[in-house]
């Protein structure tokens, strides 16, 4: 809630559904609209007969909810925990939400700062596994880093291991961090996590689609996930095994059409097993924030050419380089020898063999020349001694 004054009640009616009806419940989103809101508060308060769609225990479940929920109540301990809700149509609330179509939030309870559509316009979320290993952990923060450092939005689940290891690259770099959390955001969870996620609200934002108060489930936990994916320019994951709840981020990116990368692991981490597999398919391999930026940013904003280092040899006219590499590797040879080896003339050999020798790479022995030590270190690569 962004404006001053008493809530509407649509906004009154949002916050009384995201009590009652579940994140990501697809009918319950239906409902909303061919119904409206006001019509289907209504329905759910007086009971009767049930909406379409639904069967008479379900109906009956979200029925005794919806005795229970207060919706001014809920924004008064919103408030006071200093937490706002955004409705869809706000001026804060990110579009591309909507692309999840009949499971977009209801409404998002949000605390921080910063306005939620501007930071989501230029994110990446950074996903992956719990129980993580040392590599996990510190690819994760420096992608993070170099995404924060970079003017990047950095986007978690703020769980234990890749979500945060991701938040604390990002705010260590001085970056935006949000957290996207599986239950109210004025109880943070996982309990360790507490300081990291009051941290987080501190210098970012803290989002959820559950009410004060409103504890995590399995399921819950997956459903946020679909946020993630729909909140982010892109999602890059970091070690997942093949049931990973952070695969369920990534397939949820490419069925909205968002990019999906991968951040490989070695062959044999079961760790990196998931990754591998996305890899596979429609994934893009990353390995550091300016390949992230490559694709999900502007035009131009180009990944540095990967390159090994530039050996002396390479600073070598192509003819010369051609003759060094003719030279055997342990013994002094004629010029029309190393000539044939080339396929090249004799006059042509002994004049790059001329300029080689000032350079330092091959010295004469009588009729014969030689590889000095210097070329047989620093130059010679995989050549086979002849």
């Amino acid at each position: 809630m962004t404006t001053a004054g008493p809530p509407d009640e649509d906004l009154l009616g949002r916050v009384f559904l995201s009590r009652v009806v579940e994140p990501g419940d697809e009918v319950g989103g239906r409902w909303v609209r061919e119904y409206g809101v006001e019509e289907v508060v209504r329905r759910l308060r007086r009971g009767g007969r049930a909406l379409p769609g639904t069967s008479g225990a379900r109906w009956a479940g979200l029925v005794a909810r919806a005795r229970g929920a207060e919706p001014e109540r809920d924004l008064a301990v919103a408030r006071a925990a200093g937490v706002r809700f955004v409705p869809p149509g706000d001026g804060e609330w990110p579009g591309q939400l909507d692309d999840l179509g009949d499971a977009r939030p209801i409404g998002l309870w949000v605390r921080g700062r910063p306005s939620l559509r501007m930071w989501a316009l230029r994110s990446v979320s950074v996903v992956g596994a719990r129980a993580c290993t040392e590599y996990g952990t510190h690819m994760a923060a420096t992608l993070a880093s170099g995404l924060a450092e970079r003017g990047w939005v950095v986007v978690s689940g703020g769980a234990y291991g890749i979500d945060g290891a991701a938040h604390r690259g990002a705010l260590a770099a001085g970056g935006a961090t949000v957290a996207v959390l599986a239950c109210g955001v004025d109880r943070p969870y996982p309990r360790g996590h507490a300081a990291l996620i009051d941290r987080i609200a501190e210098q970012g934002m803290v989002l959820g689609e559950l009410p004060p108060g409103d504890h995590p489930t399995p399921s819950r936990f997956i459903l946020r996930n679909r946020v993630i994916a729909a909140l982010t320019r892109g999602t890059v994951v970091v070690e997942a095994a093949f049931r990973s709840g952070s695969l369920v981020t990534a397939r949820a990116a490419q069925r909205l059409g968002r990019f999906t990368m991968g951040v490989p692991g070695p062959a044999t981490s079961a760790l990196s097993a998931g990754v591998h597999e996305l890899l596979r398919g429609e994934a893009t391999m990353v390995t550091d924030a300016a390949e992230v930026v490559e694709l999900v940013g502007a035009m131009g904003e180009l990944a540095p050419a990967r390159r090994g280092p530039v050996l002396p040899r390479d600073l070598l006219a192509p003819a010369a380089r051609t003759v060094l590499a003719a030279l055997p590797g342990n013994r002094a040879a004629p010029a029309r020898e190393i000539a044939l080896e080339a396929r090249t003339t004799t006059d042509e050999t002994i004049a790059r063999l001329y300029e080689l020798r000032a350079l330092g790479y091959v010295e004469r022995h009588g009729d014969g020349w030689k590889l000095t030590r210097q070329a047989l270190t620093s130059v010679r690569g995989g050549h086979r001694p002849r």
